[in-house]
């Protein structure tokens, strides 16, 4: 029997993570850790660019809640990902990156695609590493895919010089230990004084808001959201991506009046999501001077951000939910505290009007309400949205800004935007 190469333990290594799918574009030396990977059952993606097979191994994460997995080969290979792992950063998407590069003996030489891509990729990944030996190999990709998915998810990179993909274990030489399975990553949950502080908090609340955010979506935490917004009765908004953990439909659902809610609200749960430009920043004009905010997010870096004056609490929402829940017992909103409801009822019916009036405007030529709504009915018609078959991914201000008021998003994950990072084009 021929003694295992690189490739082989690499596709191996790959394989016991529990990887089915890799995205990318192969070439030497990388062909052949794609062919590898085939022949073990994980089904390769490619494409014609090595930006758009990094986009969608990072939106592959996030959908999936595992690291997906990109392999390019070195040099500009690698250059061409980059823009995969900045989305895969500020979005907090779950990547794995490798890259080809070359001979170890031939660095500083001017190698062939020679590239120092541990240096270039250090300071934008939460990971980078080049594995040793052979035999080091199981462990590194263990390493990155747990670093990738761990915590606050994001990007890990892998550097493959030709001579450890092409190398041959010595004969007689047991192959490396296999890698080990990866648990799911442990689910922090938060202290309970602090979950009295909160429960205390909301019960002061004249105009409570619930903001959910991509986050959310990502912890799978539709269920026990739709339990709290539902027992509680407080009126929530989803960000773009957190469309769908509660349906649109859904009738505490602010997202028709969210400049109301936003400049109303008194208190505001944050979930999985973001004091950024996307809510800009939590201040005035757009927000209440008076306003606090609760932010739970699974990444501690984010705590505090732009919410000194508020409640940070590092934990994961699935779980951080039903502890909240028992704290707040039997408490609902009391509407009649405040016109706040009032007011979010008023805005949500002028501005649905207003935009069924522009989605009727059949003059030529057609705004974007029109030719939006007209491609809406007829997917719906197709497919209701109740039935979470359309995943919709939408770019480019108007076409995202108008598009998200027009088609309904019943489940979560099922809408793709341009992301924190405002990714388009």
């Amino acid at each position: 029997m021929a003694p295992s190469t690189g490739a082989q333990i690499i596709a191996r290594s790959l394989r016991d993570l529990g990887v089915t799918v890799i995205f990318g574009i192969v070439g030497i030396p990388v062909v052949e850790i794609a062919e590898e990977a085939i022949n073990l059952g994980i089904k390769f993606i490619g494409f014609r660019n090595e930006q758009a097979a990094s986009y969608a191994a990072s939106a592959y994460g996030y959908l999936t809640g595992r690291p997906g997995v990109c392999l390019v080969v070195g040099g500009p290979g690698v250059l061409h990902a980059i823009p995969g792992v900045g989305n895969s950063s500020i979005n907090a998407f779950p990547l794995l990156l490798l890259g080809g590069s070359a001979d170890t003996h031939l660095i500083s030489k001017g190698a062939f695609q020679e590239l120092d891509a541990i240096s270039l990729l250090t300071p934008h990944t939460k990971l980078a590493l080049r594995p040793s030996s052979l035999d080091t190999i199981p462990e590194a990709l263990q390493s990155a895919y747990r670093h990738a998915w761990y915590g606050r998810p994001g990007p890990s990179f892998i550097d493959l010089p030709a001579d450890i993909i092409q190398g041959h274990l010595p004969f007689g030489n047991d192959l490396p230990r296999t890698t080990a399975l990866v648990p799911p990553p442990p689910k922090p949950s938060a202290d309970e004084p602090t979950l009295f502080k909160v429960a205390q908090l909301l019960k002061t609340a004249r105009a409570p808001l619930v903001v959910i955010g991509k986050g959310a979506a990502y912890a799978r935490a539709s269920e026990p959201i739709q339990t709290l917004i539902s027992r509680c009765k407080i009126p929530f908004l989803p960000t773009p991506m957190g469309k769908g953990v509660l349906p649109d439909s859904h009738p505490l659902n602010t997202a028709s009046a969210r400049s109301t809610a936003l400049k109303e609200a008194d208190i505001v749960l944050l979930l999985g999501a973001r004091l950024n430009w996307i809510l800009h920043f939590g201040s005035p004009p757009k927000w209440s001077p008076h306003a606090k905010f609760i932010q739970v997010d699974i990444a501690s870096e984010e705590l505090g951000k732009n919410n000194n004056d508020g409640i940070s609490i590092q934990a994961d929402i699935a779980t951080f939910i039903p502890q909240l829940l028992s704290h707040l017992q039997n408490w609902s909103y009391n509407p009649s505290t405040s016109p706040y409801t009032s007011h979010l009822l008023a805005a949500k019916n002028k501005n649905l009007a207003a935009a069924a009036q522009k989605a009727a405007d059949k003059s030529l030529p057609m705004t974007h309400s029109s030719a939006l709504a007209t491609i809406e009915h007829t997917l719906s018609s197709l497919s209701p949205p109740d039935e979470g078959n359309i995943v919709y991914i939408s770019e480019g201000a108007n076409t995202m800004d108008i598009s998200r008021s027009i088609f309904p998003v019943s489940h979560p994950r099922l809408r793709l935007d341009a992301g924190t990072h405002a990714t388009m084009g």
